[in-house]
């Protein structure tokens, strides 16, 4: 039985890098290695390499997308992408496997530059009937008064990078010191800020997966947080 070749991409440029890796193991080990022939690719900014058993890194040829080792090529059927952050969850890994021919997990690359980008994805929604938080949007350099935030939203109220993940930066403000500060921090994530108000309420999920031409609905999940809010260090 010829194995499909898998391209399990970790790593990433993100602070999220560890858990991606980390991430990549674990699903690596329980994938049936009977009918994938599967392949880490560790991605870190240009660097993008497979570390074999001797620990010798080899280099993915970019302009394909394959890998040549000891002499033998390898061309990927498929890129199962397993990377939190840049470049797996904004659309840049999207579009070149795109440009590449090669189907993927995760959705497109339209649909990743839209919703990792916070105040892209509020515009998007805007004025379909959908609740948003207010939010003052601060760009690199840009500031905000403290009282005018906290006039505007009250208190608790939420800053936050506008485009990163797992609450890396994320801050809920519970007192007027705490907002410049707590800019500072997104900004350290970013180059765009959001200040929100914060929406008392329950957090809901529910994942979905289209395979062979179908659509697979998962159960709906609650999250509820054992801190604050659902931060790094809860997740």
């Amino acid at each position: 039985m010829t194995r499909l070749k898998i391209a399990l991409m970790a790593g990433g440029d993100s602070p999220e890098r560890g858990i991606a890796l980390q991430s990549a193991a674990q699903i690596e080990a329980a994938l049936d290695h009977t009918k994938y022939d599967i392949t880490v690719i560790d991605l870190h900014h240009r660097d993008w390499h497979y570390t074999a058993p001797d620990g010798r890194e080899w280099q993915v040829d970019k302009n394909d997308f394959s890998l040549t080792v000891e002499g033998e090529r390898k061309a990927f059927d498929y890129a199962l992408i397993i990377i939190h952050g840049t470049p797996g969850e904004d659309g840049k890994l999207q579009g070149y496997l795109d440009m590449m021919g090669v189907p993927y997990s995760s959705c497109s690359m339209t649909s990743s530059v839209i919703t990792f980008d916070k105040i892209t994805t509020k515009r998007t929604v805007a004025g379909r009937g959908i609740n948003l938080a207010r939010e003052i949007f601060l760009c690199k350099g840009e500031t905000a008064d403290p009282d005018r935030v906290v006039a505007e939203f009250g208190l608790p109220l939420f800053i936050k990078p506008n485009a990163s993940g797992s609450s890396f930066g994320v801050t809920k403000v519970h007192t007027r010191d705490e907002v410049l500060p707590a800019i500072e921090a997104a900004f350290a994530q970013s180059d765009e800020v959001l200040i929100e108000e914060c929406i008392a309420g329950r957090e809901m999920g529910c994942g979905m997966m289209v395979a062979g031409g179908r659509e697979y609905l998962f159960p709906i999940t609650e999250i509820v947080s054992k801190k604050d809010f659902f931060d790094y260090q809860a997740k």
